[in-house]
């Protein structure tokens, strides 16, 4: 559905994007990830044909990202989208379901079902009395106006309270739910571990690793096991009536097991305790800092 090939981006002399390579399947939700300045936003306006690549291709459900014809299969929601604001959301979304060539019944029932699904009641208020998760809100059925096959979101809650954060976040996967194809940033990456299938992590313009969450911890990030016993172990600590040793491996776990029971005990439980997405993301962004 998406296919980038060493994708760049220069301003001048400086580089915002350096060969960029990655492809997001059908119904994927796909996240990017990285510090501020790593080039994401570049990306996303790339992908969805608002900035012109310096070398590279981009396809999008396959269209090149430059066609006119490609935009009426995406929708595409900035990290700052200013409304006209002396609009109703009813009137706002019409306006650009005229644009996209919507028929009129067909949009006043996509406009009122998606409003739905988002909970908006106040759809007669001037988009200016509205707070900024309404307005949020209004922006998200904007994108979907036109029914789109590929969604971009550059972080689509940002700024918004914790309850509206959560609307917004449920309604992006029900979305990939329905089939549609979704690349999103975000600086919340408990967000991007909960819905993302793939996520490409960026920095300083680089792709520095992408894959699947478990391929990600398995490469990039540390496994270890927490053992119980009943018995004091070499490299044990005494924890509520019983004995607990961090190990690497599994084969420490099986040496602990056996000095357990040479010992006259036995071991009463084993935990395994995987790296976050946040801290294989701070070892890759920064690997000075300790995650």
């Amino acid at each position: 559905m998406i296919e980038v090939r060493d994708l760049r981006k220069e301003y001048g002399g400086f580089t915002a994007v350096s060969g960029s390579s990655f492809t997001v399947d059908s119904g994927e939700v796909f996240g990017i990830i990285g510090p501020n300045g790593a080039g994401k936003t570049t990306t996303l306006k790339m992908l969805a044909g608002l900035l012109e690549p310096t070398d590279g291709t981009v396809s999008v459900a396959g269209y090149d990202a430059g066609d006119s014809e490609m935009r009426r299969r995406l929708g595409f929601l900035p990290e700052e989208s200013p409304l006209y604001e002396e609009m109703t959301p009813l009137s706002y979304l019409h306006f650009f379901a005229d644009l996209y060539d919507v028929p009129e019944d067909v949009a006043e029932e996509r406009i009122h079902e998606t409003l739905d699904q988002l909970d908006l009641e106040h759809r007669d208020r001037q988009l200016g009395d509205m707070s900024k998760g309404m307005k949020r809100k209004v922006a998200i059925s904007r994108s979907l106006i036109n029914d789109p096959d590929v969604l971009i979101y550059d972080e689509p809650a940002s700024g918004l309270d914790p309850l509206t954060t959560n609307y917004v976040i449920d309604f992006t996967s029900r979305l990939s739910d329905e089939g549609k194809t979704i690349v999103f940033s975000a600086h919340n990456l408990y967000h991007v571990e909960s819905i993302c299938d793939r996520v490409a992590i960026m920095n300083e313009g680089d792709i520095v690793a992408q894959g699947g969450l478990a391929e990600l911890r398995e490469e990039h990030g540390e496994t270890e096991y927490h053992v119980y016993t009943t018995v004091e172990v070499p490299g044990s600590v005494q924890e509520n009536g019983r004995y607990h040793r961090i190990v690497d491996s599994m084969d420490d776990v099986e040496t602990t097991r056996e000095a357990a029971q040479d010992a006259g005990g036995s071991v009463v439980d084993i935990r395994t305790e995987e790296s976050s997405l946040e801290e294989v993301f701070l070892d890759l962004a920064d690997p000075e800092v300790e995650a």
